[in-house]
């Protein structure tokens, strides 16, 4: 089934690879269906979306296990912050934890996976606009959260850039941490600037307005 916003999200990472001489396959597309329910989830997974963003581990818990036992292949994304005492339960959960940014959280998922057995993929999160209230550690911390960091199966590094300001230096800061960290996954780039984070080297790029529209709102 043909899903046009869809189809178009993967022209547009198709023509921004190739101007930046890269594969298309080489960037993730993650649709981020936070606060959808999953009537609103359907049309992509029927379109042959499989990998999709989530904000809150109890949100999640809610609607995937139903839409997975109908879909096979499903790859879910914890993108948003994290507490250490959801650790078990992210764990269980997810595929792929994209904001670990503290000692105390990777020690707790350490934990986690060491009890389950599951080891999700994890992304360090890195406050690249020195904005606090977005989480992310320090750059000047990064070396020392992922030496913390040695037993989690680490991918990469993963950002929110500041809005309202060209996002190209802070994903090519991010792309450079990463390469002298030695580490090749990059998640970056969401609805207003993924063409240019996939210019710049994304692995995973986090798409939910464009694909789904206006965010509805839910109570804190």
């Amino acid at each position: 089934m043909s899903h046009p916003q869809l189809a178009d999200i993967h022209a547009r990472i198709a023509k921004a690879a190739t101007l930046a001489n890269r594969k298309p396959e080489a960037t993730t597309l993650i649709a981020i269906s936070k606060t959808h329910p999953a009537d609103a989830i359907l049309p992509l997974l029927d379109a042959g979306q499989r990998h999709f963003g989530e904000n809150r581990v109890r949100e999640a818990q809610a609607k995937w296990p139903a839409l997975r036992d109908r879909y096979d292949g499903v790859q879910l994304h914890l993108v948003g912050q994290l507490q250490s005492n959801k650790a078990d339960d992210a764990v269980a959960l997810f595929d792929v934890i994209h904001a670990v940014d503290r000692p105390s959280l990777v020690a707790a998922l350490v934990r986690a996976m060491d009890k389950s057995g599951k080891r999700p993929s994890c992304f360090i999160q890195v406050d690249i606009g020195d904005e606090p209230q977005k989480g992310g550690c320090a750059i000047r911390d990064l070396p020392a959260l992922l030496a913390s960091a040695k037993d989690l199966p680490v991918a990469g590094l993963m950002c929110v850039p500041p809005a309202d300001v060209e996002a190209a230096p802070y994903f090519a800061l991010l792309a450079k941490l990463a390469r002298d960290h030695g580490l090749t996954g990059l998640s970056m780039g969401m609805s207003g600037d993924f063409e240019t984070a996939v210019m710049l080297g994304a692995t995973h790029v986090r798409v939910g307005s464009a694909l789904f529209g206006a965010r509805a709102q839910v109570a804190a």
